[in-house]
């Protein structure tokens, strides 16, 4: 059976993510330097985005069954 989240779930996960990713960049994000020249605002973008994206389509990336 196909047990997937409901869209209050759903929208809890994103304020929680965003309140996550809104702290960690005051912590170490844009304008803040570090992570080998990278920059750490990049990072932490990427993985929001990738964790946004995880949310929001429901794709459990860890999954690997055929």
């Amino acid at each position: 059976m196909d047990e997937r989240p409901g869209c209050l779930s759903g929208l809890l996960k994103l304020f929680l993510l965003d309140k996550l990713f809104d702290w960690l960049q005051g912590r170490a994000g844009f304008g803040r330097g570090g992570c080998g020249g990278c920059g750490c605002g990049l990072i932490l973008l990427i993985l929001f985005l990738f964790l946004a994206g995880s949310i929001l389509f429901g794709t459990n990336w860890f999954d690997l069954g055929f």
